[in-house]
């Protein structure tokens, strides 16, 4: 058994495919799923995070994971109502089960949901390793996307005031 988890959070049709399209997306799905390889070649837990609210119902169309993603049936599904993957889910449960304390992130929306829960992560004592070029989100206020994405990237890289190490590296290099 792993002592690491890959957490995909919120890549669903209705957050990423929309106008505008999330950044970078079809080389997000593909670096997602080369994590999802090497997870699954490691024996590691792969949890799947589905958000849903008011205009993204539990069960709806644009609530569905993307198809292009590489979901097993024995992959966890968390299901949430909050930016924070933990807040009020049964995700901190899941990862104690399985004895994890070290996660690989990726998802969207980078701005929002994915460093809420990362940074929720880290301060629970999870060894976190964001998945550079597995995250995306869409452009907002004065930034694109892709400006949105980099800046995170950095701001991750140079964050070292963390219980674990918190780090940023590309899928290849997981």
């Amino acid at each position: 058994m792993s002592d690491t988890a890959l957490l995909i959070i919120d890549v669903q049709v209705g957050v990423v495919e929309g106008e505008p399209r999330a950044a970078r997306l079809d080389s997000v799905l593909d670096n997602l799923n080369l994590a999802i390889a090497k997870a699954r070649q490691r024996g590691m837990p792969v949890i799947f995070v589905q958000h849903e609210e008011d205009d993204l119902p539990h069960g709806s169309p644009a609530w569905q994971l993307h198809p292009k993603l590489a979901r097993q049936d024995g992959d966890a599904l968390v299901f949430k109502r909050y930016g924070d993957s933990f807040c009020d889910t049964n995700l901190a449960q899941l990862l104690s089960e399985h004895g994890v304390n070290k996660l690989w992130i990726g998802g969207a929306a980078t701005d929002f949901c994915v460093d809420s829960t990362l940074r929720n992560a880290v301060s629970r004592g999870y060894q976190v390793t964001a998945i550079a070029d597995g995250h995306t989100t869409v452009s907002a206020f004065a930034l694109s996307g892709e400006q949105v994405v980099d800046h995170f990237n950095a701001s991750w890289s140079h964050t070292s005031a963390t219980p674990q190490p918190l780090r940023v590296l590309p899928a290849a290099a997981l």
